[in-house]
């Protein structure tokens, strides 16, 4: 076993540091407190190459491997997961999903725009009533010969005023269950296709999060993705790499948080000497090194099969299970550190811990990782 990083991916990792600390830094509070989305350094991470990380240089993406993705992932997060989550939807769940399963002409139109930030892309999964029940999808694509009609509802999608590129699962033949449901692509502006209200969020608040109504859209036949049926099969694989990128986006979260409250107890006094040398403190520190320390080897993991190409199911929900886990406990240790100032918004660190709390929840809950995890051990 080999834990080291090669010296290209220390290259990669301090590259994001570098862009993270000198780009994304600036402004983030006042991003948080205006939801407002940081376009300009969006199309500066596609610049560098972030939007479309994994995807083939003959597509326009930088060709690197899924630790690269993470390595940028978490770094990126540390600062202000706002804009890693942007990166890590259009890197996971909707370049990978076109360049593994999309056609060649699809490939053509949408993901070389996707890969060099041109465009951006959101994916439609989640409903009013489907979001972990991913079965029960709502959404329906009547195949009317040419085209498909496509009528519904799609709930909390990230990019969702923003993108260009939509891809939306939908139910074809409901008498079919997870078989009678595909993928298609969808273009903002669309005749039916309407973007509902900015949602107001407790964390990435910088993130564009939506509703989305889809009323009479004609959609094209050749805007499906794979065979007829194939789309549930689509959505679990795409979101099984999906989950590496919030489980790294967990993982710099807690980092981040780990990070400033290192500095600030090295900084602060208090009963005659820095905070840092009281056990209490001391001890909060230990576990949060340690914890995430843990979640980083789950995270590699993850990442390694995957570029391995070895099943990653279980690995990915092991990853995203236990790094959100560690970035909620210890984001909320990180405030606990920081005392009265960790309430503070010019600390950073209240932000890290509302931040943290969503990484429990998209791109398949806790509970639904749990559920990955355990049928797959039973069944061995």
């Amino acid at each position: 076993m080999d834990f080291s990083l090669s010296e290209e991916h220390i290259m990669i990792r301090d590259a994001a540091r570098d862009f993270a600390q000198t780009e994304l830094l600036l402004g983030v509070i006042e991003r948080d407190e205006k939801q407002h989305f940081p376009a300009e350094l969006v199309k500066k991470m596609g610049d560098l190459g972030f939007l479309g990380i994994m995807v083939d240089p003959k597509y326009g993406g930088s060709g690197m491997d899924t630790i690269s993705y993470v390595l940028i992932m978490e770094e990126l997060s540390k600062i202000d997961a706002s804009a890693s989550v942007i990166v890590s939807v259009n890197n996971s769940l909707v370049c990978y999903g076109l360049e593994a399963f999309g056609t060649e002409a699809q490939k053509e139109k949408y993901l070389t725009k996707l890969a060099t930030g041109e465009f951006v892309g959101a994916f439609c999964l989640s409903e009013p009533e489907a979001g972990s029940d991913a079965t029960s999808q709502k959404t329906s694509a009547i195949d009317k010969g040419d085209y498909y009609l496509l009528n519904g509802t799609k709930n909390w999608i990230t990019n969702g005023g923003r993108a260009d590129v939509y891809i939306v699962i939908a139910q074809t033949d409901k008498h079919k269950g997870s078989h009678g449901i595909n993928a298609f692509i969808v273009e903002k502006g669309m005749e039916g296709f309407h973007v509902g209200p900015k949602e107001n969020k407790l964390g990435i608040r910088g993130s564009d999060t939506h509703t989305l109504q889809f009323n009479d859209v004609k959609v094209p036949k050749e805007n499906r993705i794979g065979d007829d049926g194939a789309g549930f099969r689509f959505a679990m694989k795409t979101l099984s790499g999906g989950r590496i990128g919030i489980a790294a986006q967990a993982l710099g979260i807690a980092a981040g948080a780990y990070e400033l409250a290192l500095k600030y107890s090295k900084e602060r006094k208090a009963f005659g000497t820095e905070i840092c040398n009281h056990q209490a403190i001391a001890f909060k520190l230990a576990d949060m090194y340690t914890d995430i320390e843990a979640a980083r080897h789950l995270v590699m993991k993850a990442a390694w099969d995957k570029d391995q190409g070895n099943n990653y199911d279980v690995s990915s929900a092991m990853a995203k299970l236990y790094a959100s886990k560690v970035a909620m406990e210890h984001t909320v240790e990180a405030v606990q550190i920081h005392g009265g100032n960790g309430f503070v918004k010019d600390y950073h660190v209240e932000r890290l811990m509302r931040d943290a709390k969503i990484t429990q929840i998209y791109e398949g809950t806790s509970e639904i990782q749990k559920i990955v995890i355990s049928r797959n051990i039973i069944k061995e």
